[in-house]
């Protein structure tokens, strides 16, 4: 049976209701296609609300900061503002917004991992290693709810190695179950590519550029997409209902359609078609 972690998954999914905005003030960001104007780590964007919500949120890709509606910080914001830093915000703190800007991008690495360490922990095929995953799980759980000092000061590097490890083996595991010789396409340049109907299936696309790449209809189950850029990836009517180590920032940055299959862990983006 897949291990049960203790770190409920709700955990590392975005409540903004919960957060001081921290997304929207601790990250830098540059006037570009993705971003209208170019802002430092740290400096509140100038269209967050006092009350630490965006003012232009239902109209962000209208305003250009499509850059915006891809981003999700996988619980991280709400995990620094409620308990890191207790409740205490940087409107009425401003002498915790340097440390805030500095833990920020940290802690949400760490929510990363979790995101898919949790993943992995229920994935049959990865039963080898289920005991190191949920023990890992664990361990960077307990970092998470540490002080911001302790965040700072963890060796972040050796700790994603680690994770790293865990990750790519419950893959193997998983994919050489699915596919006998599972095609190969790890950091591989596929930017543009027409890919319609293509078995992908148990495929290695970890860390792939497609961005504008064509996979309609193509089959993606059991394929691992971990770190694969689908910025403006065509996704209609793929399978990616089994898809490994996906995420809802990669799918959020995907166009599909309604017959694109998800996995159940995952939300349909409100701007792909019908």
């Amino acid at each position: 049976m897949p291990a049960t972690p203790r770190l409920p998954l709700d955990d590392l999914r975005a409540d903004c209701g919960s957060c001081f905005g921290l997304c929207c003030v601790a990250l830098p960001f540059t006037r570009s296609s993705d971003f209208a104007l170019t802002k430092p780590a740290g400096r509140p964007c100038l269209h967050l609300a006092a009350d630490h919500r965006c003012g232009i949120h239902a109209n962000l890709r209208d305003k250009g900061f499509t850059g915006c509606t891809v981003y999700e910080c996988l619980g991280a914001g709400q995990k620094l503002s409620r308990h890191t830093f207790g409740g205490r915000d940087w409107r009425t703190h401003p002498d915790l917004l340097p440390a805030m800007t500095a833990v920020y991008p940290r802690m949400r690495h760490l929510h990363e991992l979790l995101w898919h360490l949790h993943h992995a922990a229920r994935l049959p095929d990865a039963a080898p290693v289920h005991a190191e995953i949920t023990e890992t799980i664990t361990a960077l759980d307990d970092l998470t709810r540490q002080d911001a000092d302790t965040l700072l000061d963890a060796d972040l590097p050796a700790l994603h190695a680690s994770a790293a490890d865990l990750l790519r083996t419950a893959s193997r595991l998983t994919r050489r179950r699915h596919a006998t010789r599972p095609r190969d396409h790890a950091h591989a340049d596929l930017t543009g590519r027409d890919l319609r109907r293509t078995d992908l299936r148990a495929a290695d696309l970890r860390g792939a550029l497609l961005i504008a790449a064509d996979l309609t209809g193509a089959d993606l189950s059991h394929a691992d997409l971990l770190g694969a850029d689908l910025r403006a990836t065509l996704l209609d009517g793929a399978d990616l209902s089994t898809a490994l180590f996906l995420t809802q920032p990669q799918l959020n940055a995907a166009r599909a359609d309604a017959a694109t299959r998800l996995p159940g862990t995952l939300t349909r983006p409100p701007h792909w078609t019908a």
